[in-house]
C-alpha cells in the first residue's frame, strides 16, 4: 500500500493538487485524523510493507450515522474528493460514500486475497504470494530430506488465490481450498500409491478458509504417521513488496489521482492484460468469477 500512497501523493503535488493523508482508515474519516502529505513525507517508504497511514476496523462506518459524519468531516476539511485502498470491504464502504452522499471516490484494490472482481492483480498479492512461496520451498527441503508429509496452511478465508497459485509455484501435490469438496480418502490413497513408486514426500496447501491445517492433519494421521503441519500466518502480511507490487502501486496511484481529475468518481482502478483499467466500483464488488480455479486444481495434479 505504501507504494501506492507514494505514488498518489507525488503525482497530485505534480498536478498541483493537495494531499492529506486518514490515519486508520474509516475510523480516521469519522474521528478526522487527517495529516497534510507532501513529496518529502512519503520518501524511502516504497521499500517497507504496511501501510504508513495504518489500519483499523470501523463498525461505526457500517451504519449511515457514522458515514453521514465521516462525509461531515470531509467537507470541513475542504476535501473534494477520496481515494481509498482496501479490499472489497473497504470498497463496498467507498461506493456507499459516493451513493448516499455524492462525494467522489476512487477505490485502489488493496488485498493480499486477490479476490477483487474486474482486476486480475491487487496490491500486496504478489508479495504474499512469493512470501508463501519461499517458505512452501524451504518446507519442502525438510520434508523430502525426511521423508514427510506437510500441510501448508496460507491465508485466504474466502478466497483461494494465495493457496493455488502457490501450489503451482512451490511444486506442491494438492492444495485445499474453501468451495472445493475435499476428498481426504483419495488424497490418502494417492499419497500411498505415490509412497509404493518411491515418493516419500508430499505437500498440500491448505487456505485457511477451508479449515484448519491441523484438523486436516488428525483425520490424515489415522493412516499415516509422518503428518506435519506449518502455518505461515501472518508472514504473509508483512515485508519489503515485490518489485511487481512496487510497479503496480506507482502505476495504480497515478491513475487514481488522474481518475479522480476526469470527473469518475465512482470507480476503481484494476489491472488487465498488463495495463491499468478504471471501471465502475459497482462492478469492483460483484462476486468474483471462480471458473479458472477448477482447471488450475486440476494442473495441481497433473505436475505432480
Amino acid at each position: 500500500m505504501n507504494c501506492a500512497v507514494r505514488s498518489v501523493v507525488r503525482f497530485a503535488h505534480w498536478k498541483g493538487i493537495e494531499i492529506f493523508g486518514v490515519m486508520h482508515g474509516y475510523r480516521g474519516l469519522i474521528s478526522e485524523e487527517f495529516i497534510p502529505l507532501g513529496p518529502r513525507d512519503v520518501s524511502n517508504i516504497i521499500s517497507r510493507g504496511g501501510t504508513i497511514l495504518k489500519a483499523a476496523r470501523c463498525e461505526e462506518f457500517y451504519e449511515k450515522e457514522g458515514r453521514e459524519k465521516a462525509y461531515k468531516n470531509l467537507i470541513a476539511n475542504n476535501i473534494d474528493g477520496l481515494i481509498v485502498i482496501g479490499g472489497d470491504g473497504s470498497f463496498h464502504g467507498a461506493l456507499l460514500l459516493h451513493q448516499e452522499f455524492g462525494f467522489p471516490v476512487v477505490g485502489i484494490p488493496g488485498t493480499i486475497d486477490n479476490d477483487i472482481n474486474g482486476t486480475q492483480r491487487t496490491l500486496g498479492f504478489d508479495t504474499a504470494l512469493n512470501t508463501a512461496m519461499s517458505a512452501i520451498d524451504k518446507i519442502k527441503d525438510t520434508a523430502t530430506s525426511m521423508d514427510r508429509i506437510f500441510l501448508i496452511e496460507v491465508m485466504g478465508r474466502l478466497s483461494s488465490a494465495i493457496a493455488v497459485f502457490s501450489a503451482l509455484a512451490g511444486g506442491a501435490e494438492d492444495v485445499i481450498i474453501p468451495g472445493e469438496r475435499t476428498d481426504l480418502k483419495n488424497m490418502i490413497e494417492k499419497i500411498e500409491e505415490g509412497r509404493k513408486k518411491g515418493k516419500k514426500s508430499w505437500i498440500i496447501i491448505v487456505a485457511e478458509g477451508a479449515g484448519k491445517a491441523e484438523e486436516f492433519a488428525r483425520e490424515f494421521r489415522k493412516y499415516i504417521s509422518d503428518v506435519r503441519v506449518t502455518v505461515i500466518g501472518h508472514l504473509q502480511r508483512g515485508g519489503g513488496p515485490s518489485a511487481f507490487d512496487r510497479i503496480l502501486g506507482a502505476l495504480m496511484g497515478q491513475a487514481a489521482v488522474q481518475a479522480l481529475l476526469e470527473g469518475k468518481h465512482y470507480h476503481a482502478i484494476g489491472w488487465r492484460n498488463d495495463d491499468v483499467i478504471v471501471y465502475e466500483l459497482q462492478e469492483a464488488i460483484k462476486p468474483q468469477d471462480r471458473g479458472k480455479i477448477s482447471s488450475y486444481h486440476q494442473l495441481i495434479h497433473i505436475l505432480t
